[in-house]
């Protein structure tokens, strides 16, 4: 996985594609590949010590993602084994997480990713402009 981050430690979720998750073309429907990221960035936020989707909403403070971007590469199809990759590349002014999505028996890329979380004060929604800094040294230290 590239990165301009100066670290390099990931954190990888293997996940077996279910039936539920293809189209009538029997591969993936694009939508369900948030799911995967979904599941690499909470492992990777698990190993961080960080439950940003609980505890920080009881504090008052959401992490709601305002970006996504994904280049499908290879379609994923039922039965499939993956490893979904999570990095995260910057933690400042938002998270941004970059995704990679490989077949597990032959490391064969299928799908990047990247998405960017912002921090807001709930309930007004008011932007934080800078991640809480206990929460970035955590991200960037894992």
């Amino acid at each position: 996985m590239s990165s301009n981050s100066p670290r390099s430690r990931t954190s990888c979720v293997r996940l077996r594609i279910p039936f539920c998750d293809v189209d009538g073309m029997q591969v993936v429907w694009h939508g369900n590949y948030f799911k995967y990221f979904d599941a690499a960035r909470e492992r990777y936020f698990d190993e961080s010590g960080l439950d940003l989707y609980s505890t920080y909403a009881q504090s008052g403070i959401a992490f709601p993602i305002t970006r996504t971007q994904t280049k499908y590469i290879r379609p994923l199809r039922y039965r499939d084994t993956i490893d979904c990759i999570a990095l995260v590349v910057e933690a400042e002014f938002r998270i941004v997480l970059d995704f990679e999505i490989r077949l597990a028996d032959d490391n064969t890329l299928c799908t990047r990713g990247r998405s960017e979380q912002v921090a807001v004060h709930m309930p007004g929604g008011e932007l934080e402009l800078r991640i809480p800094v206990h929460i970035r040294r955590a991200l960037m230290n894992h």
